[in-house]
């Protein structure tokens, strides 16, 4: 059981505003709905290791809120709410048997839902433009892309 001292409390405060500074600024560009996620979620990983699990999850919660009220880029923020949970959950996809297709299951299906919420239910037409620029093969394209990227970055989690 982790302890928590000030120490702990101040690297998750520091930590989640280092995150909210993250999405606030790179979220500005239009390549970084990805990226920032990614910094983020290695950041969760570093207060994962020093403060334990209950510290990320309150960590992942309050980078979500902050960050939902203060980036201009909501599905950047959208992405993070979805996948920013992996770094706390690894350790449980690394017990079960077939680890690796449990971590793609977790990435397809929260993309999938993620994305038809966007389109379909909030109705943002652009996105479901952006996807399909390159006929319809282009939704594929760009889920077969982030797999790719995912299937890269399943080793870099395991230094943390």
């Amino acid at each position: 059981m982790a302890n928590y001292t000030a120490k702990n409390v101040a690297l998750g405060g520091v930590t989640a505003g280092l995150a909210v500074v993250i999405m606030c600024l790179l979220g500005s560009l239009g390549i970084a709905t990805y990226v920032c996620p990614v910094l983020c979620m290695l950041l969760c990983c570093v207060v994962k290791k020093q403060c334990g699990n209950r510290i990320a999850w309150a960590w992942n919660a309050v980078v979500i809120v902050i960050s939902a009220l203060l980036a201009p880029d909501k599905e950047a923020v959208a992405v993070f709410f979805v996948l920013g949970y992996y770094p706390i959950l690894k350790s449980v996809f690394d017990s079960f048997i077939l680890s690796g297709l449990w971590k793609f299951l977790y990435f397809n299906t929260g993309i999938t839902l993620l994305y038809s919420i966007l389109i379909h239910t909030f109705g943002l037409v652009e996105l479901s433009d952006d996807f399909f620029e390159f006929g319809v093969w282009g939704l594929f394209i760009v889920l077969l892309l982030g797999n790719i990227t995912f299937l890269f970055w399943i080793p870099c989690w395991a230094v943390f």
